[in-house]
């Protein structure tokens, strides 16, 4: 599997992921046609001219403010479930229903999907190729169900929310309504929820994280990892950190490699 993270953040999010065979699943369309195509060529070397499907998780702005654009130039089907699809205007373009607690395939790739709780209706995805390599996919939600560590049981690599530090968020330049919103049950994830998360899946087959969605106000990217690795307790996993512009690629067998600012 081939996994390049365009960006991540609350200013814009998507991912590509690429089976051996060929088959390319984009993962929200929060960046534009031209910033994704152009990341992708710096990234990779080569033109992204068009996608098999494009997953949308909710429909929130950072993560579908571009998909009618993309899908059509990328020629994308996009799959959406019922809530996503009556908020985002997919005039023109074509559209399968997602059920948020089903596995589909597209080509030689499986996608599996759970709901996970946010304030928009929000799915965790697990791209697997047929080799049987697995990478989660699991941003914008406020607590972790006990349903999530069994989805992402399978991951060698997780790309995983660690969006806050509380005390940074307690202080952080928003009003009010959204620093309580952020805190919330269906919010978004702290560094130390997400840490949790991270040491329970390292039991299992986990050997990679990237640590994903970081507040610009309320985290950084050391604090985040710190916390990530003190939870791991010298377990053999490696921890990277996710940025809004700049692309990070990971590339089986050969892992995860940072790549340019833009």
């Amino acid at each position: 599997m081939r996994v390049t993270i365009l960006g991540s953040g609350s200013q814009g999010n998507a991912t590509l992921f690429e089976a051996p065979d060929g088959t390319r699943v984009l993962v929200d369309a929060g960046l534009s046609l031209r910033q994704i195509r152009g990341r992708y060529l710096k990234a990779r070397g080569r033109e992204l001219d068009s996608v098999d499907a494009l997953v949308l998780t909710h429909a929130h702005g950072d993560h579908v403010a571009h998909a009618a654009r993309v899908a059509k130039g990328l020629d994308a089907t996009v799959h959406v479930s019922r809530s996503t699809e009556r908020q985002v205007d997919l005039a023109n373009v074509r559209v399968e229903r997602l059920d948020p607690r089903s596995t589909i395939r597209i080509h030689g790739m499986r996608l599996h999907f759970s709901p996970i709780p946010h304030d928009d209706p929000q799915v965790a995805v697990v791209a697997e190729d047929d080799g049987g390599d697995q990478v989660g996919l699991v941003t914008d939600l406020g607590r972790v169900p006990r349903s999530l560590e069994k989805h992402l049981r399978g991951c060698r690599t997780l790309l995983l929310e660690s969006n806050h530090e509380p005390e940074l968020l307690a202080t952080a330049e928003y009003p009010r309504f959204v620093r309580d919103r952020i805190a919330s049950p269906h919010g978004h994830l702290s560094n130390a929820e997400a840490a949790r998360l991270i040491r329970r899946l390292a039991r299992h087959r986990l050997e990679r994280v990237m640590l994903m969605h970081l507040s610009q106000k309320a985290n950084s990217p050391q604090r985040a990892r710190a916390r990530a690795l003190d939870a791991l307790k010298g377990e053999d996993v490696e921890v990277r950190v996710a940025h809004q512009d700049r692309v990070q690629m990971y590339d089986q067998p050969r892992g995860i490699q940072l790549g340019l600012a833009f």
